[in-house]
């Protein structure tokens, strides 16, 4: 976390609700108001970000004025890499009209290469060399000296930029090779960049700026575009269009408060000309950039831009960080429901606030279409092993879903097999397990695993102790039950339940039996008990069964659905549980809620947004989590 604003920073006293309440209400003094612009010919130009109005002089570079790359933090602002062969780093202090000074020396000469920073350590990448370069260099802002080598990009390239949050930064855009990569890496690491994902269209010579949860990219080549995209920093993902710059141009150079963006001249698209034009967009919000000031000199080519409180300082200081995430009883509130099947599978993500009753609420999208998931989730992050797909129906994706940041899920990995007819998702904070599912003609006894914090594939876990899938499981933090299913090519349900212990691997151990074997029904969990709930029985059943997690043995009577269903899927904050969805024979968009603790029928609690059946369920607060 930034070291920025300190609580000693304020007068008077402070209580910690206090301080909460300001960094989350937006009211604490803004880290600061100024970016500094330099134009290609080493013009350094000051904005005060917090009013409407014109730029004015700041001072100049006094070495290697062209193609500079620009970072910054709450004191210092850096200009790195030069035209030709030149190494030169300059810096200048911001709150400081005044020339550069020297700073020391870059590991490559290069121009233009893309440049993020956080509060400490300042990182660059790519540009021309003259031909495309790969290097990654970082250096400590604080100080002065020379860079050192990082890493690699992905791809050697120019034409590039770059934006970041106080924990990663983003490569964005290339010209040579042409190309919409995105890379990322951890800024406090070294090491080679790892694909993000794809810009919209091949994009270079853009200006990109960010919050500290949200990065955007703002027009450039080819065709002197004026569109906006935006990528979510803590995930991974293809960009998504946010909106237009008020004229099409490349080259531009941009920066932010963490709550504007800021885009600062280039080279128009009409006649080439350069630009003198201060554009700004809300972060937040996208749409159409509006006019905010003019540029003492226009700058039309090779300008770069940094300032005081971009998002990779400010983690929300300024009233930017998402609010957080609905607390209660020591546990998350929020509870996802994505994918699912409405007439057609779906990608919709919707959520609700598990202490409060009411309908589902848009969220984002999946990467694809499905139904029939096995999800799994950790206070943070929710990962849906993809179960039936459109084609080929089998699928072995794993998606994942950020709990803070309402928005689309991005790619984490492969199970193991790829497989549908879903199966049983349980895990703690730190791991979450996948077993069973179904490839043609058989069920499978697989059991995979993940770690929530590693992006990659699943690894194996060991077996069940019957092949199965279309069951369900909970957990608390350290014991996963899974209960039922269907066993093909027999086409026969089971009552089996089995267990492990999530933080091992090895076969699963029989547990008990349900009340009756059954398959398609939901399963929720508190920190000590586990309730079953709907399913085929043969027929649909509204009957809910409960176990003690921590001991084995039959599950016992629990009370009644409000109305008989199968295909259903459910959650819990670890005090209520939550049944969402699924066919009563025909799709419901019913969501009925329990107290895990007592026994009893459920209530009403709300609505899904449509009729569907077999979305994929998780919240931050379940019993594998408290």
């Amino acid at each position: 976390m930034a070291n920025y604003p300190q609580l000693d920073d304020q007068v008077g006293v402070w209580k910690l609700k206090d301080v909460n309440d300001a960094v989350m209400g937006g009211y604490w003094r803004v880290a600061g108001s100024r970016a500094v612009q330099s134009t290609a010919e080493g013009t350094l130009q000051k904005l005060n970000m917090s009013s409407s109005g014109s730029a004015a002089a700041f001072g100049t570079l006094v070495s290697g004025k062209t193609e500079k790359g620009a970072l910054g933090n709450f004191t210092r602002g850096v200009y790195t890499g030069s035209n030709g062969a030149a190494t030169n780093i300059d810096y200048i202090e911001m709150a400081s009209d005044g020339n550069s000074a020297d700073f020391g020396d870059a590991t490559v000469g290069r121009g233009m290469p893309a440049a993020f920073s956080n509060a400490i350590r300042g990182v660059t990448g790519g540009g021309r060399t003259p031909s495309s370069s790969n290097v990654i260099d970082y250096l400590t802002i604080n100080s002065t000296g020379n860079s050192i080598d990082f890493g690699d990009l992905t791809v050697a390239r120019m034409g590039i930029n770059g934006c970041s949050s106080p924990t990663r930064g983003l490569f964005v855009g290339a010209n040579s090779p042409e190309g919409n990569i995105i890379d990322f890496v951890e800024i406090s690491t070294t090491g080679n960049a790892t694909d993000f994902g794809d810009l919209s269209t091949n994009r270079w010579y853009n200006a990109v700026s960010s919050s500290s949860t949200r990065g955007i990219t703002m027009g450039g080549s080819p065709s002197y575009t004026t569109a906006i995209d935006f990528m979510t920093i803590a995930s991974q993902g293809n960009s998504t269009d946010f909106g237009d710059t008020s004229e099409s141009r490349i080259s531009l150079s941009g920066t932010s408060n963490s709550v504007r963006s800021f885009m600062f001249g280039g080279q128009k698209g009409s006649d080439t000309s350069s630009s003198d034009t201060i554009d700004t967009i809300v972060i937040a919000n996208g749409g159409a950039a509006t006019d905010f000031g003019n540029l003492p000199t226009a700058c039309g080519f090779k300008s770069s831009a940094t300032s005081q409180s971009h998002g990779g300082l400010n983690e929300g200081y300024t009233g930017t960080r998402i609010r957080p995430i609905p607390q209660g009883t020591g546990v998350g509130q929020r509870g996802l429901f994505a994918g699912g099947n409405n007439g057609s599978r779906r990608t919709t993500i919707e959520f609700i606030t598990i202490a409060s009753a009411g309908n589902g609420n848009d969220f984002g999208d999946l990467t694809g279409a499905t139904d029939f998931g096995q999800p799994t989730a950790s206070k943070t992050r929710m990962v849906v092993g993809n179960g039936n797909v459109a084609s080929p129906r089998s699928a072995g994706n794993l998606d994942y879903i950020e709990f803070a940041s309402k928005g689309n899920a991005a790619s984490f990995g492969d199970l193991s097999t790829a497989r549908n007819g879903g199966g049983h998702g349980f895990g703690n904070d730190t791991r979450g397990v996948y077993g069973a599912g179904y490839i043609s003609p058989a069920s499978l006894n697989t059991i995979d695993y993940i770690t929530f914090t590693s992006i990659g594939n699943a690894t194996d876990f060991g077996d069940l102790t019957v092949a199965r899938s279309d069951g369900e499981g909970f957990s608390s933090s350290t014991r996963g039950v899974a209960g039922g299913g269907k066993i093909n090519p027999d086409n026969s349900r089971t009552n089996v339940m089995d267990y492990v212990t999530i933080a091992s691997t090895g076969n699963a151990t029989d547990f008990g039996d349900l009340l009756a074997a059954r398959n398609r029904q939901a399963g929720i969990g508190s920190t000590t008990r586990g309730v079953f709930g709907g399913g085929y029985a043969p027929s649909v059943d509204n009957v809910m069964q409960y176990v003690t997690i921590a001991s084995t043995g039959n599950a016992q009577d629990f009370g009644d659905l409000s109305q008989a269903r199968a295909l259903i899927s459910g959650t819990s904050n670890s005090l209520k549980g939550i049944f969402a969805g699924g066919i009563a024979p025909s799709r419901v968009n019913t969501i009925d809620f329990i107290t895990i603790a007592s026994t009893g029928n459920a209530a009403d609690y709300g609505d899904l947004l449509e009729t569907t059946h077999s979305p994929h369920a998780g919240s931050n607060g379940h019993g594998g989590l408290s």
